[in-house]
Order: structure tokens, then C-alpha cells, then sequence
């Protein structure tokens, strides 16, 4: 039975490498992942790994326990304690380090280095081995910096130049006194580093004399663990706490693998759906391949093959297809792997430098998805094979489904479908995250009681398509009966198609909805012209709503300030405004009371409001993180948005209580409204900074377009892989039922149906299936991009539903031109038939 089984692969070499091609794809794409995740994962854990060999205990502040209703706030590491750190027994040395955002324009004033990775800091000078100076001299005073190699060659800065700097929003312009060297993490991924001398750099980030760390050398000889006990023990309790150089680069690894881990996870997802869809194609082609070798198979019964040896057989073939698509796709998944590094490179990202990855896991992960989805795949119709009688098989006579199998298939669909739909139903009525998850098992079960009635559907939807196939005369008839002749088969076939499609049409229904939403959120809730922010969502200097008071033309202004208070034992977020402007710079809806902030008097968004049991009236003592007391009052109640909400004040009451006051973004409204001319005028009050944006409301809806058509892009990229499997899968149904009705194409050919009729025939048999499954697919899609969107408008109000139409007709297009193509090569199979040949065949 090992040989036959064999042969038979041997004979079959066309017929399989469809299927091995679809097998392969989805092991090149989940061994294409997991190389490219660990390369990134190993190259980024090297790389800053290498920012701490000058480091062997860190000395941090410890964070404070809980102090009743006060917000407590970080102790500072002062002078103090970095000369106690710098003389604990076993140091060499200690060294203070500040560090903060610092945002660096080139020369064609754009943000050089990645918005989160543009950073800035200390630097101790010719002590400081962090930082070995490549040329030039260490910066003295405010008006003088550092920056990094990397970053000097990238933008074309050179020793002597002026650069443009912002760290909080306004704009400082230091000249470069030197470059240096730096194995930093951030930078090696194409980030910035900006040195400034100790003191100016505690003025920017934090306080003078304070540090945000300290980082000891331990002497020759000296472990870090016994360095970091001695500083445990000369160190004032409460105020700090330590970690060595080895725990930290361990943490950091543990983070870029849990980083590394949701993109790994999202990609192999997707991969599943792409393996999924090849199951499908496995067990058509199986199903073929025995239907074609009945008699050879019941000959090898008549003669003592026992059913589980015919099973054996199907499964071996199974085995050897597997084997040969996992090596191909393991081979294949190391060149995606490589070509994702160079692409992301490409992209402007950029990835230390390191070996490409490929472990035993990847290559045992690669065989075991190849070999057992095959296998898997090929079970069933090796167990249909083993249970055909002999005397049937032998005789042509090819056992039909039975009334009660058919029966059985029908209600479980029915079943499948119904408990789906209903429980996808229900989720919609619940809300935020309490109905992910019955939502997640009802469109599961939906899609697998529509892929079990899917042979049920294939007549009436394909009969709906007779009128137009009827224009191709004898070819669209003999189409259309084709396409129904095997329901299962096609039912098969399209359901590939149709398992991309519905991910497809879901998620684009799902981004066009949620954009319309959020910019409806946009216009209803902002008055103001213009919403000024830090480009990576950072704070911003109080100074540069200052600034923008005095704009010619700006007529009103006002803060976001942020805070916390500690209100009935629990925290709350705090949102500092002007009382005076916000109003006219806000069109929020008051379910209460009104909307007055001033003095003791707040608003508060109905959710907090609910879980205070909180209305128009009702009092309340915030505890501030300065340790003061205040008894505020709720002035009204007004619907938040994810743009705003909270506790809203008068910023002249919230600022007085916190250390360092910053804005997460200003709200400017001008005279003439928004213009190109006033945002110009706003752009240089502030000196023309790259690390600012200052958007108006098409600005932010152009923003959520751009993510959410980025979004989609991704996703339609990553939904390809399971669109190509699906058209492999529609080549080989069609090639394969070609093999199949030879005769009855030689037997076509000689009433008189000439070849184009032939290729006609074909085409729309493949054109139908193709649109049965894009009707289907489309059909779930709307369906659950609808409900999931139901569920998100139980926390946005704002949502609307928007089908977009446009690309509905084009994924129905598309569906059809993958019909017409996948049939290109069957169909002029299928015309140059030999008609006599044809005919004599068996």
C-alpha cells in the first residue's frame, strides 16, 4: 500500500502541485512570520542590551506606597544621593542621568528621528563612557548641544551649525559643539539623541539638582549583585530603589518579546486564515483525486485491502504532498522573512543590524502546520473512499449522498447558523468588551453553519444567475449546470473565496463607519479652528498657549491641562481649561445642570458621573497630589467623548497643585476662521516647529483617513495570501473536473460545440462559483461589520453605520476577474482536447 500510495503521487504530479502551491503559501507565510519576529525580536534585544554595559546597578525612585487620599508623587534623586551612590564600597563611579523628549529638525525642517524615539539628556563629559566624543568638545550652558552620529550624517549637521530644537514646544537653537558615538537602542532603531550639559538638561526635563536615575560602575572585581546590596544599604530608605545591569537588559528583553508578541500573534492569525482556506482545497482536491480512482480502489478491496489500509493510502499521499509544500514553504518563509526586514527598511524604519534567525522551532512549527493541515484535510475523503462497496466502485456505479446524510448536513447547518446569528444578535445589545467575546463565537459558529449549507445555497443562488448565463446560449446553460452538478465541490471551492471576502468586507465596513464617526465626534464636539498638539503626543509648555494668545487674529484660546485627584478612594483624571473660552471653544451636550466651569464649580461626562452617583449639585473633596484638599461642585453633567472627558476645571484651580503643569493640547479659535494664512501665522508665533502640529478639522479628519486607509491597506495585504490560495483553489476544482469530463467534452466537441464554446463553458462554470462565494462572503461581511459596530456604538455615540458601496462593487468585480482568470488555463486545457482521444477515455 506504501508503494501504491507512491505511485499514485508519482502519477498525479500536476493534479497535486496546485495543492502543494496552496499548502506552501500558508507555511511560507506562518514561517515567513515567525522569522522575521525573531529577527527583529533578537536584533532590537542585542541592540539595547548594548545601552547597558556601562551600567551595573541603576538607581531609581521608588515609587511610593499609597498615602490615603493624597496622589503621591515620585521622590527625587538628588545631588545628595548621587555622591552617597558614588561612594558606597565596591563603586568606581556614579553618574546622574536626566532625560526627556527633544525633538530635532533638519535642515529641511522636518522631524529628524521617529517622534517617540527623538530623545534628549545629560552628558558628564570626557568621564562619561556612555557617549565617547567622535569630534568636537562637550556643550557648556543652554545655548550648546550634542547630537549623535547617526543622526549628524542623516540630516548633514556638522560642528559649528545652529539646529533647531524643541523639547516641550517651544523652539531653542543651540549650535552643535560636537558629535558622538553611542550604542543606544533608540538611536540604532533611527531615533535622536540630543546632549545637553547636566544643569540645562535639569532645567528642561525636570528640576535642577535632581536626576531621573543614576548609574553606578562597580570597581574591578566587584559583582553587580554585591554592588547593588552595598547601595541598598547606604541608600535612605523609601527614597530609592535599585537594579542591576543584567535585570535590566533582561526586562527590556522581556519587553520587545511581549512588543514583538502581539505583531507575531496578528500575523499568524492571518496565516491561520490562509491555512484555513487551503483546507478547503486539500480535501477538494482529495476528493477528486478518489472519486477519479474508484475502480482502482475497489479493485484493491476485492483483492484484501482492508478500508483502513485504503485510508492509509489517502493519508500517506497527504503525507508526502505535505512534507514536499512544508520544505518549499520553509524555504520560502526565510525569503519573506528577509524581504519584511528589507521592506521595513525601506519604509524608512530602521532595524539593527543582525543574522537572520531561524530556529528548530520555526522549522518544527513550518513541518508540523504542512504535514498535519494536509493530513487533516485529506482524512475525510480517504475515510469516504475506504466505505464505497467494491461491487459499486467496480460497476461505475458512484454511491450517492443519502436522503438522511443530506437531512443531517442541512439541520446541523441550520443549527450552526441559527445559534451564530442568534448570538452575535445578542451581543450587539451588550457593552464594550462584555460582548467581544460572545460575538467572537457567534460569527465562528455563523460562518461554519453557512460553509455546511453552503451545497444547499449553491442551487438557488446559481439558478438566480440563469437569466444572464442564458445570452451565452448553450455555453452559459451547460455553465450553470456544471457549477450545480457536484454542490459539495463547488460549495467547497467557494467557500474559499468566501472566508476572505468576509474578513475583507467586515473590517472595510467596520474602518469606513468608525472614520465617519469620529469625524462627526470632530465637528460636533470642537468649536475651536484649531487643536494644537506635540507630534508624538507628548505635553506641551505651558508657554506656548502664551504664545499663541498673542497671534493676530486668535480671539480665544484655552489649555488641556492634565491632573489626577484622589476622590472617593479612588483616582480621577483631571482636565485643566480657561472657564472663560472653553465654552466657545466646545459644543459638548449637557444631560444636566450646565455647563459652567469656574471656581469650585466643574463638569463632569455622564459615566463618572454614574459611577459617583454624582447630578447637577452634588459635592465632592478632590485630594491633589501637593497633599491640599479643595471641595468642589458638579455644575452640570455633559456627554463625553473619546476627545473629551473627565473632570473638567478651571485651569487656575488644578494648576496651583501640580509640580509640573503641561498641556496635552490647545484649543485656538481665530477671527476669520481656518485659513491657510492663520495657521501659517500660528506655525511661526511658535517657531516653526516640527515636534508641534497645529491641525483644523479637516486636518484631523485628513489624519484619520490616512490611519484608517493605512489600516486597511495592511490588512488587505495580509488578506491576499488567503485571496491567491482561494483562486488555487478555483484553478484546481476547474482543472481538475476538466480531467474528469473528458469524454463528455470529447462528446460536446463532436455534436458541434467548437472550441471557443468550450472555453465559454469553462469560464462562466468558474465565473459563477467565483461570484457564489463573493455574494456570500460580501453578504457575512456587511453582517458582522453591522454588529460589531452596534457594540461599539454602545460606547460611542457618535457611530454610524456607512456601507461603502464603491468597494463592495469593486470586491464583486474583483471576484468576478478572479473567476475569469483562474480559468484561463483549464479552459484552453479543456478546448484542446482531443475530441475522439476524449471520448474513448474512462
Amino acid at each position: 500500500m506504501f508503494r501504491t500510495a507512491l505511485r499514485n503521487v508519482s502519477a498525479h504530479k500536476a493534479r497535486l502541485l496546485m495543492t502543494v502551491l496552496a499548502v506552501m503559501l500558508g507555511v511560507a507565510f506562518v514561517s515567513g512570520t515567525l522569522v522575521f519576529t525573531n529577527t527583529i525580536s533578537e536584533a532590537l534585544q542585542k541592540s539595547s542590551a548594548k545601552g547597558f554595559d556601562h551600567v551595573d546597578v541603576a538607581v531609581t525612585p521608588r515609587v511610593p506606597e499609597d498615602e490615603g487620599n493624597r496622589i503621591s508623587k515620585l521622590p527625587d534623586l538628588t545631588d545628595a544621593v548621587l555622591d552617597r551612590s558614588a561612594h558606597v564600597p565596591g563603586a568606581a563611579s556614579a553618574v546622574g542621568v536626566v532625560r526627556g523628549f527633544t525633538a530635532i529638525a533638519g535642515k529641511d525642517g522636518k522631524l529628524a528621528g521617529g517622534g517617540f524615539q527623538s530623545e534628549g539628556g545629560n552628558y558628564w563629559g570626557a568621564k562619561d563612557a556612555r557617549y565617547p566624543l567622535a569630534e568636537g568638545r562637550a556643550p557648556k550652558g543652554d545655548g550648546e548641544v550634542l547630537i549623535d552620529s547617526a543622526t549628524a550624517k542623516r540630516t548633514g549637521y556638522e560642528v559649528g551649525d545652529t539646529v533647531r530644537i524643541s523639547v516641550n514646544g517651544p523652539v531653542l537653537t543651540p549650535r552643535i559643539t560636537g558629535v558622538f558615538t553611542t550604542d543606544d537602542g533608540n538611536v540604532a532603531a533611527g531615533g535622536s539623541l540630543a546632549l545637553f550639559d547636566t544643569a540645562t538638561a535639569q532645567k528642561l526635563f525636570g528640576k535642577p539638582g535632581t536626576y531621573h536615575e543614576i548609574d553606578v560602575t562597580a570597581k574591578p572585581g566587584v559583582s553587580q549583585a554585591a554592588l547593588r546590596a552595598a547601595l541598598d544599604k547606604a541608600l535612605p530608605k523609601g527614597v530609592s530603589e535599585t537594579a542591576t545591569g543584567e535585570q535590566l537588559a533582561d526586562d527590556q528583553a522581556e519587553m520587545i518579546t511581549r512588543q514583538m508578541s502581539g505583531l507575531k500573534q496578528t500575523l499568524l492569525v492571518f496565516a491561520g486564515i490562509a491555512l484555513f482556506v487551503g483546507t478547503f482545497i486539500i480535501a477538494n482536491t482529495f476528493t477528486m483525486l478518489v472519486a477519479q480512482r474508484t475502480k482502482e480502489l475497489a479493485l484493491m478491496r476485492a483483492v484484501g485491502a482492508s478500508r483502513r489500509q485504503i485510508t492509509r493510502s489517502v493519508l500517506i499521499e497527504a503525507f508526502v504532498v505535505g512534507t514536499a509544500a512544508a520544505v518549499t514553504g520553509l524555504v520560502a518563509g526565510i525569503g519573506i522573512g528577509a524581504g519584511l526586514r528589507s521592506l521595513i527598511s525601506s519604509l524608512g524604519a530602521v532595524v539593527p543590524a543582525g543574522p537572520l534567525v531561524v530556529s528548530p522551532s520555526t522549522v518544527g512549527t513550518a513541518f508540523a502546520v504542512g504535514v498535519l493541515v494536509t493530513m487533516l484535510a485529506a482524512w475525510l475523503p480517504g475515510r469516504r473512499a475506504a466505505k464505497i462497496p467494491p461491487v459499486a466502485a467496480m460497476s461505475s456505479v458512484h454511491t450517492p449522498a443519502t436522503a438522511r446524510s443530506l437531512v443531517l448536513r442541512n439541520t446541523l447547518g441550520a443549527l450552526f447558523s441559527a445559534a451564530g446569528a442568534a448570538a452575535v444578535l445578542a451581543a450587539t445589545t451588550m457593552k464594550g468588551t462584555d460582548g467581544q467575546a460572545p460575538m467572537s463565537i457567534g460569527a465562528m459558529l455563523l460562518v461554519i453553519g453557512v460553509f455546511i449549507l453552503t451545497p444547499l445555497l449553491s442551487r438557488p443562488l446559481v439558478a438566480a444567475a440563469a437569466p444572464a448565463l442564458r445570452v451565452f446560449g448553450v455555453s452559459g446553460k451547460l455553465a450553470r449546470q456544471n457549477a450545480v452538478r457536484n454542490p459539495r465541490r463547488t460549495a467547497a471551492t467557494a467557500s474559499a473565496l468566501m472566508i476572505g471576502l468576509t474578513l475583507i468586507t467586515g473590517m472595510t465596513v467596520m474602518a469606513g463607519s468608525l472614520q465617519k464617526s469620529i469625524d462627526k465626534m470632530a465637528s460636533a464636539a470642537i468649536r475651536a479652528d484649531y487643536v494644537v498638539s506635540m507630534a508624538n503626543g507628548n505635553e506641551l509648555s505651558p508657554d506656548v498657549e502664551k504664545k499663541l494668545k498673542d497671534v493676530d487674529g486668535v480671539t480665544a484660546t484655552s489649555p488641556m491641562r492634565n491632573g489626577y485627584a484622589r476622590i472617593d478612594e479612588g483616582t480621577e483624571y483631571l482636565t485643566g481649561v480657561d472657564g472663560r473660552t472653553f465654552g466657545e471653544l466646545t459644543d459638548l451636550k449637557v444631560e444636566g445642570g450646565a455647563f459652567t466651569v469656574r471656581g469650585a464649580q466643574v463638569v463632569v461626562d455622564s459615566v463618572t458621573a454614574e459611577a459617583h452617583g454624582w447630578k447637577s449639585g452634588s459635592g465632592f473633596t478632590a485630594h491633589y497630589e501637593d497633599g491640599k484638599s479643595q471641595r468642589l461642585t458638579v455644575a452640570g453633567v455633559y456627554e463625553g467623548n473619546e476627545m473629551i472627558q473627565g473632570i473638567i476645571l478651571d485651569s487656575s484651580v488644578l494648576s496651583p497643585h501640580l509640580s509640573d503643569p503641561a498641556d496635552m493640547q490647545v484649543f485656538v479659535k481665530t477671527s476669520g476662521g481656518a485659513t491657510d494664512a492663520a495657521k501659517d501665522r500660528l506655525e511661526k508665533a511658535l517657531g516653526s516647529n516640527p515636534a508641534v502640529k497645529v491641525r483644523d478639522k479637516k486636518d484631523l479628519s485628513d489624519e484619520i483617513a490616512k490611519m484608517f486607509t493605512l489600516m486597511l491597506n495592511m490588512v488587505y495585504g495580509l488578506l491576499a495570501m488567503a485571496v491567491i490560495v482561494a483562486v488555487i483553489g478555483v484553478v484546481n476544482t476547474l482543472a481538475m473536473s476538466v480531467f474528469e469530463r473528458s469524454q463528455e467534452i470529447g462528446m460536446l466537441r463532436a455534436i458541434g460545440l467548437d472550441r471557443t464554446g468550450i472555453k465559454r463553458m469553462v469560464r462562466l462554470e468558474s465565473l459563477v462559483i467565483s461570484l457564489f462565494g463573493a455574494v456570500l462572503g460580501i453578504g457575512l461581511g456587511v453582517f458582522f461589520g453591522w454588529a460589531a459596530g452596534e457594540l461599539l456604538g454602545t460606547s460611542m455615540a457618535t457611530y454610524e453605520l456607512v456601507l461603502p458601496w464603491g468597494r463592495i462593487a469593486l470586491f464583486l468585480v474583483l471576484a468576478a476577474a478572479v473567476g475569469v482568470l483562474a480559468a484561463l488555463w483549464p479552459a484552453r486545457r479543456a478546448a484542446r482536447l482531443n475530441m475522439l482521444a476524449a471520448i474513448k477515455s474512462e
